[in-house]
């Protein structure tokens, strides 16, 4: 498990280390956002390809507050193939005012990625999508492993019609969830 964390703490890096933290342009992140609603475990629906979390299935992140008022970050997803789970650690940080959604995460100082909140479910919480520094990186997410089709469909085209290569997306298998995890 060791191996298979450090190459995905090596791969998030590598996007902090391309990306940097802005917003693509034209592309928005929600506004009166509630970091304290947001926080918690999010299931992986569907992502973007790409070398940190390829051959990952069962994927989630975690966050929550510290005292300092930064964010802790925790991404596990499982390698079938070899039969572990693979976790990265990082802190995000507000890029402004905490109520845009749009922070700077940092995997290993001093590489840092834009995570930017752009749909999200305001009334309850359960759904968002969220943009890296890029429109070649993003994921739909849930709280529960699975999400209903209208509303996956409604971000789809969202995210289409922002200019995002959704004929792209990978369709993140959730259920069943492997037997053991670690941390839980």
């Amino acid at each position: 498990m060791r191996t298979a964390a450090l190459i995905l703490s090596a791969g998030l890096a590598v996007l902090a280390a391309t990306g940097c933290t802005r917003v693509p342009r034209g592309v928005e992140p929600v506004r009166d956002f509630e970091v304290e609603r947001y926080l918690g475990k999010w299931y992986e629906i569907a992502r973007l390809d790409h070398r940190f979390e390829r051959g990952l299935s069962h994927v989630t992140a975690e966050y929550s507050l510290r005292d300092d008022g930064r964010i802790d970050v925790l991404n596990r997803g499982y390698n079938a193939e070899k039969g572990e789970w693979s976790e990265a650690r990082a802190v995000a940080r507000f890029r402004g005012e905490d109520t845009v959604g749009s922070l700077s995460v940092t995997f290993q100082w001093p590489f840092r990625g834009g995570y930017h909140v752009i749909a999200l479910d305001k009334e309850h919480y359960e759904w968002a999508m969220v943009s890296g520094p890029t429109r070649s990186y993003l994921w739909i997410l849930a709280r529960e492993p699975v999400l209903d089709e209208e509303i996956t469909e409604k971000l789809v085209e969202q995210a289409r019609a922002a200019g995002y290569p959704v004929d792209e997306l990978i369709w993140v298998e959730q259920l069943p969830r492997p037997d053991e995890q670690p941390g839980e």
